[in-house]
């Protein structure tokens, strides 16, 4: 069995969210805003593989 959960949540959070703000150019204006988060927390994560990929694995350090 397929665990459709997560795309169903996020399914219901975007329809909440569209009820909330009802001015169309509102909502394109946020649906754009976290599609740019989205992208940078991917570019992020590439990046971050890359590195551990080039340097091997990481150690944790001190915090």
């Amino acid at each position: 069995m397929e665990d459709w959960s997560l795309p169903a949540g996020l399914t219901a959070l975007a329809v909440a969210i569209a009820r909330e703000v009802p001015d169309p150019n509102d909502l394109a204006l946020l649906s754009a805003m976290l599609v740019q988060l989205g992208d940078t927390l991917a570019t992020l994560a590439a990046s971050q593989a890359v590195c551990q990929a080039r340097q091997g694995p990481l150690t944790p350090g001190p915090r």
